[in-house]
């Protein structure tokens, strides 16, 4: 996500240095004595709760809150009332997606004031001391998105973004509700999120490729125009065709035979899946251009089946589609 320039003088400009090492915030797992039921409140859904989909962070949950990011991405907000106001607009904001977003991430909010230990190896792990701070948090792997405050709804496109880029690279978990109510109130009545998504999403966390396409294509079959079991479905069959490819032999293969759609899908496709949407999009367009009749069609309908992979309003895909039509014509 790109940000605004920041116009007032601050620690360590942030910038976007990729994946960083945050295993020192990791709390020990065992509680020391007397912590009992706090320490094992803190580990279940309800522990800090203040949100459908927020965590307000403390020492006894951010070990749980990272390993949660395991299955779907966790954001960590980072601010301070004191220090930096804006950073506080900027987690209530979050807070107001995550709920909007329905678990496509878990928002963990960091009070650097309440909490300076967790603050300050974050700092260092990151290598970065300006509020406001977010990062995003995916399978254990943490990456600084942004500082600065943008307004909402450049957080909303940036965060869709983010999120259809993880999509594209088989990432595609989500968090259940957790309890915000009062003491005294349940809801354990409360439906999960997403039922109809269930069966394919254990699919593939169980990596079994062959029953996540069995299950997506049965949504799809039963609403056509639904465009995020249509993006499952996609994404299923890009990890079902590249299971146990390998990636050198799959290049060398493609750079011999240029012309071969075959060798060329299969490189977009890992393409694809190492995070590299353009350039899966940009070899598919020109193996169009270069070829004709079945080849020709072949491809554009791989291309296509990649496009709703990374979700038709994605500007990448915009862009593709542009190309996609100066090959054709």
């Amino acid at each position: 996500m790109s940000t605004p320039q920041r116009p007032r003088n601050q620690q360590a400009a942030f910038t976007r240095p990729g994946a960083v090492d945050l295993s020192a915030l990791k709390q020990p797992a065992a509680p020391g004595p007397g912590a009992g039921a706090d320490a094992a409140g803190g580990g279940a859904p309800g522990g800090g709760v203040v949100g459908a989909y927020t965590v307000q962070v403390d020492e006894q949950n951010f070990q749980q809150l990272l390993e949660q990011s395991m299955t779907a991405p966790v954001l960590l907000s980072f601010y301070s009332p004191t220090r930096a106001p804006a950073s506080v607009g900027l987690a209530d904001d979050l807070q107001s997606l995550a709920d909007e977003f329905e678990g496509k991430f878990l928002l963990g909010r960091v009070d650097i004031d309440a909490v300076p230990q967790i603050a300050q190896a974050a700092a260092q792990a990151m290598q970065a001391q300006a509020l406001p701070l977010v990062a995003l948090v995916a399978q254990g792997r943490p990456m600084p998105l942004f500082e600065d405050a943008p307004p909402l709804e450049e957080l909303r496109t940036g965060l869709t973004q983010v999120f259809q880029q993880l999509a594209t690279q088989g990432f595609t978990g989500r968090h259940q509700p957790r309890s915000a109510a009062p003491a005294g109130e349940s809801d354990s009545d409360e439906p999960p999120l997403d039922p109809r998504y269930a069966p394919a999403q254990n699919a593939l966390e169980a990596n079994d490729l062959d029953g996540a396409v069995a299950e997506y294509q049965k949504l799809v079959d039963a609403n056509p125009a639904d465009a995020e079991a249509a993006g499952g479905l996609a994404m299923a069959k890009v990890l079902q065709r590249t299971q146990g490819v390998n990636l050198q032999t799959a290049r060398e293969s493609a750079a011999s035979a240029p012309d071969d759609v075959d060798a060329q899908t299969l490189v977009a496709d890992l393409d694809m899946l190492g995070g590299h949407v353009e350039d899966a999009f940009n070899r598919l367009i020109e193996v169009i251009r270069r070829t004709a009749d079945a080849d020709r069609d072949r491809a554009r309908n791989h291309l296509i089946g990649l496009f709703a992979a990374v979700g038709n309003d994605d500007p990448r895909v915009l862009a593709a589609r542009r190309g996609l039509a100066s090959a054709l014509f």
